[in-house]
């Protein structure tokens, strides 16, 4: 059995552990929002920008990859800053990419905004989750990671669908000089409730990088991320045009629908940080199960109202219920396998899981050119699959 990650921190949490963990929770919300308001926002975008809805789905998985490419490469660059520093530098980063975004006159400047944007977002989620963990008892790491990711739950709750109505009252510009300000809200939050004193992880070096990247055990974790995560995403980029245009839901009713995924996006997140708590990989293996059979039985039900409005929220149920398990289980193997670099597994782990965004989001406009958007449930569902197979296939060598 893998020894806690405590770096090293005994039984008894921080007194203000409770408040940093609010404040990391803040800037997840923020930037959720950013990260998936376009799915919301895509037909507007595209109609303003002159583009077809499978190209602006670009906006989507092209932030993905710049989660992916700016995480490893800038945690490592970074590794030796104050972490409260390092917090809110990144939110102005945000900020400002958020307000390209808002500026931007082509598509391919609105691009390159969130793709800059998507550095920040990467960064901040792999030391938010090593920091979030050295804030509780060890027995509560997974719930203290669920809890730094109940801002980017919160964010479908709220921020998606507020983000939208912003959209369709103001125009979509309008969303992301809203976006910017959550950044400024953020920025206070850390400024006031991150403690100074938080203890830095060992100095990590690109040879640590290639230690984890060369680790068998470990990539066959990424790869479960990038699958099991990424499988929601070949529907969930086209969510607003599979409930217009399958559903038949009207448009006036989209942002309710998205406020209702989010709740069930939360609840999700909530109960999967609980269920991963002792044995990460055993709830991995259950959730991926029942997760795929939606995904696959979903695509018979979204031509119906109801039953399609029942679907949905139950790929929300389970869209991010395995990311606390996802994230702890990576960190329980760099610290059994690569103990000097937690952190940069960490964040390759944060670009696992926008990886598996832009493989779905990808996967998913070849599904909507080719087939149609009734299909998209069910191969993202394939793609869970091939995650629950990859985990039993950890389980039995982590066994051993």
């Amino acid at each position: 059995m893998n020894q806690p990650y405590t770096q090293p921190v005994d039984e008894q949490a921080p007194k203000n552990g409770g408040l940093a963990l609010l404040a990391l929770a803040i800037s997840a919300f923020g930037i959720g929002t950013t990260e998936f308001v376009p799915v919301g926002l895509l037909a507007s975008i595209a109609s303003d920008l002159n583009i077809g809805i499978t190209l602006a789905g670009l906006i989507i998985s092209g932030y993905a990859i710049g989660v992916a490419v700016g995480a490893p490469i800038l945690t490592a660059l970074t590794n030796r800053m104050n972490r409260k520093t390092l917090l809110m530098a990144l939110m102005v980063v945000f900020i400002g990419g958020n307000l390209v975004s808002a500026l931007s006159t082509s598509f391919e400047l609105l691009i390159a905004a969130r793709f800059i944007t998507a550095f920040a977002h990467g960064v901040f989620f792999s030391i938010g989750a090593t920091i979030a963990v050295q804030l509780v008892p060890p027995h509560k790491k997974a719930s203290a990671i669920a809890l730094m990711f109940t801002g980017l739950t919160v964010a479908t709750v709220t921020g998606v669908p507020l983000g939208t109505f912003i959209g369709q009252a103001f125009g979509w510009r309008a969303t992301f000089f809203a976006v910017a300000a959550l950044g400024i809200v953020s920025i206070i939050a850390s400024f006031f409730l991150i403690p100074k004193d938080l203890k830095q992880s060992p100095p990590a070096k690109f040879s640590d990088m290639k230690k984890v990247l060369t680790n068998g055990r470990i990539m066959l974790g990424f790869l479960i991320t990038a699958l099991g995560y990424g499988g929601t995403f070949v529907a969930f980029t086209y969510l607003t045009p599979i409930m217009q245009d399958v559903t038949n839901i009207s448009p006036s009713l989209i942002s309710i629908v998205l406020l209702v995924y989010g709740i069930a996006v939360a609840i999700g997140n909530w109960a999967g940080g609980k269920f991963a708590n002792e044995d990460p990989a055993k709830a991995l293996f259950y959730m991926f199960i029942v997760h795929a059979a939606v995904m696959i039985v979903m695509s018979f039900m979204i031509p119906f109202k109801v039953a399609g409005l029942i679907a949905i929220v139950l790929m929300g149920l389970l869209a991010f219920m395995n990311v606390p398990g996802l994230q702890l289980y990576i960190v329980q193997l760099a610290e059994k396998y690569v103990p000097a670099a937690v952190d940069v597994a960490s964040a390759l782990n944060i670009a696992a899981f926008n990886i598996g965004i832009a493989l779905g989001a990808t996967i998913g406009g070849i599904v909507v050119d080719s087939i149609g958007l009734v299909h998209t449930p069910w191969v993202g569902g394939i793609m869970v699959i091939i995650a629950v197979i990859l985990t039993a296939v950890s389980r039995r060598l982590e066994a051993n």
